[in-house]
């Protein structure tokens, strides 16, 4: 199978992709289940009824590991299923990740709020210099997680070839979810 580089989702915070598979949903679970218990498979994960997880295998997991989540349905009209996948970051980094947009971003509105107010009763608002600051801090953390993303892009192709492996067939980006 050739390479999947130009056919994966963009650089983009949580890339997805759908697309249709001529299998059924049932025989895309027991394909992928098959390659998860081959000796020595690429990939670690799960695959149950409608739902797969698929992980890079602990020996060479990092911090910006991605894993790929993929939720498969049968079509009701015709032969074939559906699958949507979604790449991500493991939980405790996308935990870490909406903290940080959480707690920077009340804080970039708290000091809006405090800004405007001061300067609607016409009193010094140089407070609202730190909008800008924060603004360069949420900046930062998409920045951060932009990178942390591009330094796990070579597993999310190890993770996209394994999936196309096991299916048979391609897996391009069809539409964003």
């Amino acid at each position: 199978m050739s390479s999947s580089a130009s056919h994966l989702p963009s650089y983009r915070i949580l890339p997805r992709f759908q697309v249709e598979s001529p299998l059924t949903a049932e025989e895309v679970i027991g394909r992928l289940k098959k390659g998860l218990e081959e000796e020595g498979a690429k990939v670690v994960g799960v695959a149950k009824h409608g739902y797969a997880a698929l992980k890079i295998p602990p020996e060479i997991r990092h911090y910006w590991s991605p894993q790929l989540s993929l939720s498969i349905e049968n079509l009701e009209d015709k032969k074939g299923c559906l699958i949507r996948g979604l790449y991500g970051p493991a939980p405790n980094v996308w935990t870490l990740f909406i903290f940080f947009y959480a707690l920077v971003g009340l804080a970039f509105l708290g000091v809006l709020l405090v800004g405007v107010s001061y300067l609607t009763v016409g009193m010094d608002a140089s407070i609202l210099w730190w909008a800008l600051v924060l603004a360069g801090v949420l900046a930062s953390i998409y920045l951060v997680s932009y990178f942390g993303q591009r330094l796990g892009h070579d597993q999310m192709e190890i993770l996209h070839n394994f999936l196309e492996e096991k299916l048979g067939h391609p897996v391009y980006e069809e539409s964003r979810n």
